[in-house]
């Protein structure tokens, strides 16, 4: 599993999330940067699934990518909600 590839995808989703001069400037462009962004790391998921532990997967399959990036990390420690 490459771990550090996800907390790339999920780092690069909370940059564009975060640009409020860029969604201001050109929404749509912005937009569809998270949206590829949001994809890449639902590819990234599907493939590593078997891969990966229960609470990470919880974490991706519910959406929560500010949770899945403090676990990866942590390397797995974190135990918050």
């Amino acid at each position: 599993m490459n771990a550090s590839q996800l907390a790339e995808l999920l780092h690069r989703r909370l940059s564009i999330i975060g640009d409020h001069e860029w969604r201001d400037r050109d929404p749509d462009g912005q937009f569809a940067a998270l949206k590829e962004v949001s994809e890449a790391i639902d590819r990234w998921h599907r493939e590593h699934r078997h891969e990966i532990d229960a609470r990470l997967d919880h974490f991706l399959t519910g959406a929560s990518y500010e949770k899945a990036l403090r676990y990866v990390e942590s390397e797995g420690s974190w135990r918050g909600h």
